[in-house]
């Protein structure tokens, strides 16, 4: 081993964050391996490594015994003594075995060793460091796409972004700056492997956490998420400050925050509702923006029934069912919606007490639909 070895080790420790001692100990362990490999010895050996001059030696390991069985391993207290007079049995004597040409397996093996342990600790340090980034979000670089997956370079690694977790409104191209959203972080074989999503409701929280100071210093709370990537999606936020508005806080001067969020997202639309831990308050606000007469609630099966002016049962309801899809899974209630005539015809509105929140428009949409949505995901 020479001593530019070591100097790359004092480099390795600088530009990779690898201790030297951790390097010197697995070569260490290699050279004692390689050395009972190459020279069919069985002895325990210690291996020396001079720092200073960068050379080595090799020491055979001794046991001191009354009767030797194995002269490999042990040593007859007479002979110790011949070498030293103050040893005593169990002690243990150090003889230096070092083969004259062992200096090129050394220097193989180190090299070898090295390069394995520098592999290794690198994809420690990115496990380390990403693990804490999991359900974080991340800039990152498209750099290849296939059929299958879409390759964003996070500086250090690739990650993987699956078919399933892409939105369907955007083509990726070599190059993209995409921001992305950490689910997973697995140790592998060939290291870590990172998944991210483009999808995932908690991309559309931390993207607010990122343009809304009021959240990120926790003014303003993100209560929940209910998303239908590409499309649109439902937030519900909330502030115990009640000097703070936290629907405003959130759109921004002139809806300059929401629309960073959107532009982000290639125009998926965003319905901002005020969170209450009343489901009556709630699951009105969550329909937004139709209109809401009334909500009747079942405590027992966390199902509601809102009622709805005519003309506003098909905003209520949503493009395929859309609007009351995404209310029901941020509330986490069933949401049966009846229009006005339904409701009256059924007997169940007007009730004595009701919210009566709403406003009479000029405009009318026709429809008679009355359909159930769970909070749980739905097809279309």
């Amino acid at each position: 081993m020479s001593s530019e070895l070591l100097d790359a080790l004092d480099l390795l420790e600088k530009e990779k964050g690898i201790s030297r001692d951790v390097i010197i100990e697995a070569i260490e362990a290699a050279l004692v391996s390689a050395y009972r490999r190459n020279f069919n010895q069985a002895q325990n050996v210690r291996i020396d490594l001079n720092l200073g001059s960068g050379t080595m030696r090799v020491f055979a390991r001794k046991d001191v015994v009354d009767e030797v069985f194995d002269p490999r391993l042990e040593i007859s207290l007479e002979d110790a003594r011949r070498i030293n007079p103050n040893y005593q049995i169990e002690d243990v004597v150090e003889l230096e075995v070092t083969p004259k040409d062992f200096g090129r397996i050394a220097a193989q093996t180190a090299k070898q060793v090295v390069t394995q342990r520098v592999r290794e600790a690198e994809r420690g340090i990115i496990y380390s460091e990403f693990i804490d980034r999991e359900e974080d979000i991340m800039t990152g670089i498209v750099q290849r796409v296939d059929s299958k997956f879409i390759y964003v370079s996070l500086g250090k690694i690739e990650a993987i972004l699956p078919a399933n977790e892409q939105m369907p409104n955007e083509k990726y191209q070599p190059h993209d700056r995409i921001k992305v959203f950490i689910t997973k972080v697995e140790k592998t074989t060939k290291g870590p492997q990172i998944f991210v999503s483009r999808t995932h409701p908690g991309l559309l929280k931390r993207l607010f956490e990122i343009e809304v100071p009021e959240i990120y210093d926790g003014t303003v709370e993100i209560k929940s998420v209910s998303r239908e990537a590409g499309d649109r999606s439902k937030i519900s936020v909330h502030s115990d400050n009640p000097e703070v508005d936290p629907v405003g806080s959130c759109v921004g001067p002139k809806g300059s925050r929401v629309q960073a969020v959107v532009n982000e997202l290639k125009g998926e639309k965003i319905d901002i509702v005020k969170w209450s831990n009343d489901p009556v308050v709630f699951v009105a606000n969550a329909l937004s923006p139709s209109k809401v007469l009334d909500v009747i609630v079942n405590e027992e099966e966390k199902a509601t029934t809102v009622i709805v002016p005519d003309y506003q049962l098909s905003l209520a309801i949503g493009k395929r069912g859309q609007n009351a899809r995404l209310a029901a899974k941020l509330t986490g209630w069933k949401i049966d919606i009846k229009s006005e005539t339904d409701a009256r015809e059924a007997g169940i509105y007007p009730r004595e007490t009701g919210i009566l929140s709403f406003d009479e428009e000029d405009d009318e949409l026709d429809t008679d639909l009355s359909l159930d949505f769970d909070n749980e995901d739905m097809m279309e």
